[in-house]
């Protein structure tokens, strides 16, 4: 959520930040909401006030009084909601580096890294037949479930313990800060495994149901969400907090987290098989921040990203993703594309994002500073491994010529 004193002093700079995402936002209603509000606050307090201070008035004159005030309370408690309504889809405002295009044909690639294999590839579903199967997980939950079995069930498992080992080893962490030369803490992250289901306010704090409310799954008679991204539940488990300075960053890496999408749409050869799903399993970072420290915390965790490609040897390219292709709560965002040599191209396989203080000030999560004042903090997220899409990866560039596959060595010792 965006400061409404910020909306009010920079009102171009939000209209113009709304017009680069593509998002259009009534800021006159906005505005006259605010105002009423206000007005509103004003009278019950004054009202408040009086009735406090003339204990000694007339009954009828106490209950007049009485009644106003609860006449008062209940249009501001309309002009209340729907002034939040209209706030909270109002997203996040790009840092400036981000590059301004209404859609993902405005993505930049930063950097390649890693040799692309040449040669006809085989695709991920013919080289491992059944170990895949999809064809049951239709038959018991619908189109775009799966059972992952033996090597590959092994290989995810794999995966997320080198993925939370690797981030909750300090020295790694230190190696990339020193790496990248950044002015930050060398902390490493803490394991958390998660809730996989959020309270509608809770999941509505979190920044993405005004964007794509179609895509979350909700338990109608539980009147929970489940998680879409880990990220959800890791942010939300320090709503209406305030922490300690000295606490900051806070680290988390969550596992293994399952998500559930609707996914909604088709989207041509990734219906077939397991690249779009509508539960998977990731390994998540997330980041609790002070505000000047965000932005080196985000290259750090775009180099954890990168690192831990880099370990299981899969060619891949960095996208920063453009103001039309940003997600509600991103102020920035950069993609891990690897390559995938059946389609011979990249795809997306992780991602991270810098949300400024956006989910903080929705969710009231907030440090004290050294003046004794209440700060909103950064939060960030990045994904350290998702599958199915880095297993994909991994069986097609290190497939052999028998339909087989092998693992990147490093992740045996798991």
């Amino acid at each position: 959520m965006i400061d409404i004193k910020f909306i009010r002093q920079n009102l171009q700079k939000i209209k113009t930040a709304c017009q680069n995402r593509g998002v259009k936002i009534d800021f006159d209603k906005l505005l006259k909401l605010d105002q009423k509000r206000r007005e509103l606050i004003k009278k019950i307090e004054k009202l408040r006030r009086e009735k406090k201070l003339n204990k000694n008035l007339p009954i009828e004159e106490l209950r007049l009084k009485k009644e106003e005030i609860k006449k008062l309370e209940k249009e501001l408690d309309k002009v209340e909601e729907d002034f939040q309504n209209l706030i909270f889809k109002i997203p996040n405002i790009p840092l400036p580096d981000v590059p301004v295009y209404p859609d993902e044909k405005g993505n930049v690639e930063i950097k390649r890294v890693g040799k692309i294999p040449e040669g006809d590839f085989k695709e991920y579903l013919e080289i491992v037949g059944d170990l895949i199967d999809t064809e049951r997980g239709a038959k018991v939950a619908g189109s775009r479930f799966y059972y992952l079995k033996d090597k590959v069930a092994l290989l995810e498992l794999k995966l997320i313990n080198f993925a939370v080992n690797f981030l909750t080893n300090e020295e790694n962490i230190k190696k990339i800060i020193k790496e990248k030369q950044l002015a930050i803490s060398n902390k490493p992250f803490i394991a958390v495994v998660p809730p996989l289901m959020l309270k509608p306010e809770i999941m509505r704090g979190m920044g993405y149901l005004d964007q794509a409310p179609d895509e979350t799954y909700f338990i109608e008679k539980d009147k929970l969400y489940l998680i879409g991204t880990a990220e959800q539940s890791l942010i939300a488990m320090h709503a209406n907090e305030i922490l300690k300075e000295e606490d900051l960053p806070i680290r988390y890496v969550g596992f293994p987290c399952s998500s559930f999408r609707r996914e909604a749409g088709s989207y041509g050869k990734d219906v077939k098989g397991i690249f779009r799903v509508h539960q998977f399993e990731k390994v998540e970072m997330v980041s609790f921040t002070k505000p000047e420290d965000s932005q080196k915390e985000h290259q750090l965790l775009i180099a954890l990203e990168e690192e831990l490609v880099k370990k299981l040897g899969l060619p891949y390219r960095v996208i920063q993703i453009c103001t039309g292709d940003l997600s509600y709560p991103s102020a920035a965002t950069y993609d891990i594309e690897a390559w995938f040599p059946s389609q011979k191209r990249y795809r997306e396989i992780a991602s991270s994002s810098n949300c400024t203080d956006f989910q903080a000030r929705r969710l009231k999560i907030r440090y004290k500073n050294k003046d004794n004042k209440n700060i909103f903090v950064h939060t960030l997220n990045a994904t350290a491994l998702a599958m199915p899409r880095t297993i994909i990866a991994i069986i097609e560039n290190y497939q052999e010529k028998d339909k087989t596959f092998k693992w990147p060595e490093i992740i045996n010792q798991f």
